[in-house]
């Protein structure tokens, strides 16, 4: 039907097969005569009436939230995309740089900071708005950032709202549920003290928990130490209310993390600080094992935005994003192989993970075990390395990987997420379903296939992933996972739905499953719904 009619046009739509965009560039155009194009409606559009009002185009572009590589890929196939569009606050700006700093302002990190502030982290991530939004997504999609989350520590559990109040129950001799006393809770129980504040992150460690806002502000209780929590004197005072760290007060922080003979905090612009880890120097300086100054982690690091951190027993991982793409540094304790490098060697400071780009995976989230490590690439790859005791690489064998290596056993799943702990690992794929492999102590892997009243097999390790067929029962999508990733303490797990819901299963002596336990029970074996919504 011809369009100028009456009645409703017929919309012809034509499906572009993936070709290289030099082919698509070299595609001849129609011989019939053009009009003039013009971008800012000076004269007589032509068949492209939209050049004449790019503000159009703008709110377009930015309302659609296209991915950074699209708004790139737009500049790479039209000129209209990528000269100058004149408009305020950088005349200067294309009509995709443009969009993507449109939607830069959207982030809730990023509208707090100055115009210089903004320029700086423009610079770090590579000099275009484009990859300052692909930085700022990419921590979004790691971190949950302003999303609901569960963090099961060790002993004790933090749950995160999705509009920030945060909940904590289990084990309490220290201060660490943050309601100002040392009482076991079992039932899960908002931190009262942070009423008006809103959470967008936390972190878990033995005896200590930390708390990140959306002002940047870092909170913590339990015990009062930044370093190793189990030995030795320092951690002996004990804080059993939230607290915000002095220290970081000037510092803009997005995601914390505890390690157990260290601290690590990120900031907005993707700097890296460390507290403590002693007089060796392990993360490339010299402090007491009782600091409370943070650090900046020095060397590879000091120049390229980190998006995520993961602290294990003894070594961090950092994702960082460079114009070339994802990538991922290690540092700390080498043994095992954990760090990645091909050896057992430390690294005093942040080494490039190089396996990598030899496995042409682009690295999407990381997650470091006690003593082993993962990664879920873009393409859905899921590799692992490290100590493979209990089968927690899922390689089919207890065998340690000095370098990242390719589950194979994954290759039909397209992972979008991946949780360690001590020798277990959980992978969940882009459909909801829920791989686990590992130590299969405290039941905390869910497979439960004999029942609640029997050992079964629910406490055998599991060498290659399988599907946690508990949790496919619950018909609810999964969106995270979290384990305790400590060596002294038993482990307990939590499967967060889309909807809020969280379940829990594992070790549950301490309150720390947020489910009361009777009869001298100890562990749950099969998921169970937590009474509390995050959603």
């Amino acid at each position: 039907m011809d369009a100028t009619t009456s009645g409703t046009p017929t919309v012809q739509y034509h499906n572009i097969p993936d070709q290289p965009i030099t082919a698509i560039i070299a595609t001849p155009l129609p011989t019939f005569q053009r009009q003039q194009r013009h971008c800012f409606g000076d004269s007589t559009p032509g068949e492209f009436p939209l050049s004449a009002n790019p503000s159009i185009v703008l709110h377009v572009l930015t309302a659609c939230n296209l991915e950074p590589q699209d708004l790139a890929k737009l500049e790479a196939t039209c000129s209209f995309f990528r000269q100058p569009a004149n408009f305020a606050p950088d005349l200067d700006l294309s009509l995709s740089e443009l969009a993507a700093l449109d939607m830069c302002q959207k982030r809730a990190i990023f509208k707090p900071m100055t115009t210089e502030q903004r320029q700086d982290l423009k610079l770090r991530c590579g000099g275009s708005w484009k990859l300052a939004l692909r930085y700022l997504m990419a921590g979004e999609a790691c971190c949950r950032r302003e999303k609901s989350q569960a963090i099961a520590g060790p002993g004790h559990s933090i749950a995160v709202t999705s509009k920030g109040v945060v909940y904590s129950f289990g084990s309490n001799s220290s201060g660490q549920l943050g309601h100002g006393t040392t009482d076991e809770e079992w039932r899960p129980r908002p931190i009262r003290t942070l009423q008006g504040i809103r959470i967008i992150q936390a972190a878990a460690g033995a005896g200590r928990t930390m708390l990140v806002s959306d002002s940047g502000q870092v909170y913590a209780f339990g015990k009062d130490s930044f370093g190793e929590a189990e030995y030795g004197v320092q951690g002996s005072k004990t804080v059993a209310a939230p607290q915000i760290v002095e220290s970081l007060k000037n510092i803009f922080v997005v995601q914390a993390a505890i390690g157990n003979f260290f601290t690590a905090v990120l900031s907005r612009e993707g700097r890296v600080y460390t507290f403590s880890w002693g007089s060796d120097g392990k993360l490339g300086h010299h402090t007491d094992q009782s600091d409370v100054e943070p650090h900046p982690l020095l060397g590879a690091l000091e120049n390229i935005p980190v998006v995520q951190i993961a602290a294990g027993y003894c070594y961090l991982l950092c994702l960082a994003c460079q114009p070339s793409g994802m990538s991922v540094y290690s540092v700390g304790c080498g043994l095992g192989g954990k760090l990645g490098h091909g050896s057992r060697t430390d690294e005093k400071y942040p080494r490039l993970i190089e396996q990598f780009g030899l496995l042409n995976l682009q690295p999407m989230v990381v997650a470091a075990g006690a003593w082993h490590a993962a990664v879920v690439g873009r393409d859905g790859r899921v590799c692992t390395w490290g100590w493979g005791r209990y089968g927690c690489l899922g390689h089919g064998n207890e065998e340690c990987e000095s370098v990242p290596k390719v589950v194979e056993a994954l290759s039909n799943v397209k992972a979008v997420h991946v949780a360690t702990g001590d020798y277990t690992t959980f992978v969940v794929s882009d459909d909801g379903d829920v791989y686990s492999f590992g130590c299969g102590e405290s039941a905390s892997l869910g497979h439960n296939a004999a029942g609640n009243d029997e050992q079964g097999n629910r406490h055998a390790n599991v060498l290659s992933p399988e599907l946690v067929t508990s949790l496919k029962q619950i018909n609810e999508r999964v969106v995270q996972i979290s384990l305790t990733n400590s060596i002294y303490w038993n482990a307990h797990t939590f499967a967060l739905t889309e909807s809020g819901k969280l379940y829990a299963f594992g070790a549950g002596d301490k309150g720390q499953l947020g489910i009361e336990l009777v009869a001298n029970q100890t562990e749950r074996g099969n998921p169970e719904r937590v009474e509390i919504d995050l959603g």
